[in-house]
């Protein structure tokens, strides 16, 4: 055990207890102090050595004593409690979907979720707290609400450590982060990215709800201001911080001139007066991060239609955050639904989620369906996306080893033409399509979500389509940084994807679809 300064006190419990116990350990000269309010709400206390009956230096607890019995971990009296993470465990708190407890970022794993895991990720982007519910869902935040819920409350192991509580039904069981943040301080820092010089809003104290002035002002220092306040921007100029999200006043949609910011990324260089320098904080933005499924049926059957390797997993997670509902699946990825899809789970026929993702395109397969969103990508960047994913996973990469193999040019023989015949049969039998490619809504996010939350018949505002595009990537796209920079297809190759790509273009424009990108034509 390690000296600690502050102590946790009436968290878990209501500290009028007319007896107390002590359970004093010689090793390090440090004890436990612990009032006890029935067999397991309690006080604890953890510090230096003192005089006995004094409950002087006193810390956050580390483990768990009941007057029956000797300090046990792990599951006691038919509850789950924490274990290893005592030293840092806060208490148990109310948690629901509408008034969170921690209000910033989310994670799922739905399988692997630990205390540790989440621990790391909120510290990772500057959070104080990290609560998890249900086993496997975790949430970041800097602030606690003063009310906490009954200890045994907080009852359900981490679905990938036994013996650790990872709260419990709309309960959630806390632990600090400041220790794990620490040593990770530069790190942290290195998560705060420039995202440009832009004009400053006519009014910033009424555009920014927190603001901080300076003299001396530096990246780091509005950052964790910023991230402190729980808000994805750090808005500097000159000495003043600002912090925020991208609204409409503030949209952070075209920057100033290059050469009137040029050299300013150092906040003492900051612009003054109309511009002003503009950062990502590693704090989440959430304003469009709750998700339900639909509370009655939808009475419009719709898919989302692509071929693999074609962005349908960021697709559904731009449409999530867009609409506020979960997206079905016509399959089961269980590694999609450990993280967070939990429409993957529900019958791709309930109709209780917006839209279904589906590769298929037999004709009995696109007639179950009343209309489509039909995503096309440029079948050279499908193909080896969804050779990564089949050698690599969603997020990974296929070897060399993988590319220079007989596997690759067979799967081209057989991937290009079903690329071709995908869209070709959507075409013919689809009742009512919207045709998205790939490119344009990644060059234009807003504009083309905008076009899919109305084809889906959903009303949002401009404020959540503004935090979706701050959320674009999530945590399913791969990193550019490691995708592959040679050219795996030969001549013979490119002759056969080119004449699939005439073939699909020539069917776009003949059902009165604009063609494919430009960037499509045969090179």
């Amino acid at each position: 055990m390690q000296e600690l300064q502050s102590w946790v006190g009436c968290r878990l419990g209501v500290c009028n207890s007319r007896s107390a116990e002590r359970n004093l350990g010689k090793g390090n000269s440090q004890f436990l102090f612990a009032h006890f309010h029935g067999p397991v709400a309690l006080t604890l206390y953890q510090g230096p050595a003192a005089v006995e009956g004094s409950a002087e230096g006193v810390g956050p607890q580390t483990g768990w004593h009941s007057p029956a019995h000797s300090v046990r971990h792990g599951i006691s009296l038919g509850w789950v409690f924490p274990s290893i993470h005592m030293r840092t465990y806060v208490g148990c708190f109310t948690h629901d979907s509408r008034e969170r407890t921690l209000k910033g970022a989310v994670f799922y794993d739905l399988r692997k979720m630990t205390v540790t895991h989440c621990q790391e990720a909120c510290a990772e982007r500057a959070y104080s707290y990290a609560g998890l519910a249900y086993g496997a869902e975790c949430y970041c935040g800097n602030s606690l609400p003063a009310a906490a819920a009954k200890p045994e409350e907080c009852n359900i192991e981490c679905k990938g450590e036994k013996g650790s509580v990872c709260g419990g039904v709309n309960r959630l069981s806390v632990y600090g982060v400041e220790e794990l943040r620490a040593p990770a301080r530069r790190s942290e820092w290195a998560n705060v990215i420039y995202r440009g010089c832009f004009r400053a809003p006519e009014n910033l104290t009424d555009t920014f709800p927190a603001s901080l002035i300076q003299p001396n002002l530096t990246v780091e220092m509005c950052s964790e201001f910023c991230s402190k306040k729980e808000f994805p921007l750090a808005v500097i100029r000159g000495q003043e911080c600002y912090c925020g999200y991208p609204t409409r006043r503030f949209p952070l949609r075209e920057g100033t001139d290059g050469l009137r910011c040029s050299g300013a990324h150092n906040a003492s260089r900051a612009p003054g007066g109309q511009d002003c320098l503009v950062y990502q904080t590693p704090v989440q933005d959430t304003r469009c991060t709750d998700r339900k499924f639909l509370t009655t049926k939808s009475k419009v059957f719709v898919a989302l239609s692509s071929f693999p390797g074609a962005g349908n997993t960021w697709a559904r997670h731009l449409i999530e955050h867009a609409t506020g509902y979960y997206t079905g699946s016509y399959y089961f990825d269980g590694a999609l639904y450990n993280k967070g899809f939990k429409g993957e789970k529900d019958h791709w026929r309930s109709r209780r989620t917006i839209c279904v993702k589906t590769h298929e395109s037999g004709k009995t397969e696109i007639e179950m369906f009343d209309s489509a969103i039909l995503l096309i990508r440029n079948p050279y960047k499908s193909l080896m996306a969804e050779f990564n994913r089949k050698y690599a996973g969603h997020l990974g990469y296929a070897t060399d080893r993988n590319w220079k193999s007989k596997e690759w040019p067979d799967f081209v023989n057989s991937y290009a033409s079903w690329w071709a015949s995908h869209v070709l049969e959507w075409l013919k039998y689809g009742k009512r399509l919207l045709v998205v490619h790939y490119e344009e809504l990644k060059q234009s996010l807003i504009p083309k979500l905008k076009e899919m939350v109305e084809f889906l018949n959903v009303t949002v505002t401009e404020d959540r389509l503004l935090c979706v595009e701050n959320n674009r990537d999530g945590n399913f796209k791969r990193s550019g940084a490691k995708q592959k920079n040679f050219e795996p297809f030969t001549q013979e190759m490119k002759d056969l994807i080119n004449r699939y790509i005439l073939t699909v273009d020539e069917a776009l424009r003949g059902r009165n679809f604009s063609g494919l990108p430009r960037e499509y034509v045969p090179r």
